[in-house]
């Protein structure tokens, strides 16, 4: 028997802050998507993996992060105000609607303020995880999994040091990513099923972190390319994602799908996310398949133990 992991980059304006410029259709909407997506996953009874923007647990802020080793104008997109006036970066509220879910979420970690992991320093990597852990434990919640911003794994030592348990890897290459051919593969493989998705195997690291690679973006199909294909077929990300829900109902393996909230935009990007969740649900309840979080199939793998903390830094 097989799983199904969903996880959820969850970062509002935080995923941006850093670029030239910002995406204002997704910054604008991410809230809204935020909450939506809440309620999709409550009508399929579907927990996901919500991997949060530390930041985003303060209802409230400065604006001002000396403490923070990172150069002065990192922050500087950071409003210093507060949740009901710039709902855009910070996220309290927003943390309150994942625990009162009906169905039993996992609350994990982007890091503090949307840091590449592996493209800095271990000094940084460690003040992002002391800043999400302490955030979490305010709450009397615990950081067990970690999802990579834009997925550069990095110093995942600092995790074991923080008593994490799992993190999303990064996804395996397939043939039909390579090449100049690849989107045109996908565009003429995905709507007639020569294409089929991946299901990974978690695997525990040197750190004794278990490792739980992704399976499919379900945003990776987009702008142009998806309204051509949309016009003759099916939502072709719909396809892949039942297909890989198929293969984990017969197989043993792990289907492990991602997206950001910012994602959704228009109303047929709830569209796909309820398609996928529904069939997800209708699939669980009438096949051995389970539907489980990020932290849970790291506890089927590992023993009961918590991993021993090592705080890196002061508190």
């Amino acid at each position: 028997m097989g799983s199904v992991v969903l996880s959820l980059d969850a970062e509002l304006a935080w995923g941006f802050h850093d670029r030239e410029t910002m995406p204002e259709d997704r910054v604008a909407t991410a809230r809204e998507s935020w909450l939506r997506l809440l309620e999709t996953f409550d009508d399929n009874e579907i927990p996901a993996t919500w991997a949060v923007v530390g930041h985003l647990f303060l209802d409230s802020c400065d604006g001002e992060h000396e403490a923070h080793p990172t150069s002065a104008e990192w922050f500087d997109r950071d409003p210093g105000t507060w949740e009901g006036r710039d709902q855009q970066w910070y996220g309290s509220k927003l943390i309150d609607a994942i625990e009162n879910a009906d169905v039993d979420h996992e609350i994990g970690s982007h890091t503090y303020s949307h840091v590449e992991m592996g493209h800095t320093t271990r000094e940084i990597a460690s003040a992002e995880m002391r800043e999400c852990v302490e955030l979490a434990e305010d709450r009397g919640l615990s950081v067990d999994s970690v999802v990579f911003p834009r997925n550069y794994v990095g110093h995942r030592d600092v995790l074991a040091a923080y008593g994490v348990k799992s993190y999303r890897g990064t996804q395996p290459r397939q043939w039909y990513d390579r090449g100049p051919l690849g989107s045109l593969t996908k565009f003429l493989g995905w709507p007639t099923g020569t294409v089929s998705p991946t299901l990974v195997t978690p695997e525990e690291d040197e750190y004794g972190l278990v490792n739980i690679p992704a399976s499919l973006y379900l945003f990776c199909f987009e702008g142009r390319s998806r309204s051509a294909v949309e016009r003759v077929a099916d939502d072709p990300i719909v396809s892949m994602a039942k297909r890989g829900i198929d293969r984990a109902s017969a197989e043993n393996g792990v289907f492990h799908m991602w997206l950001h909230p910012n994602n959704l935009t228009e109303e047929r990007d709830f569209e796909r996310l309820e398609a996928i969740l529904s069939y997800l649900a209708q699939v669980r309840d009438t096949t051995p398949l389970s539907v489980e979080t990020m932290g849970s199939i790291a506890a089927d793998i590992k023993d009961d133990e918590p991993l021993p903390r090592e705080p890196i830094g002061p508190r």
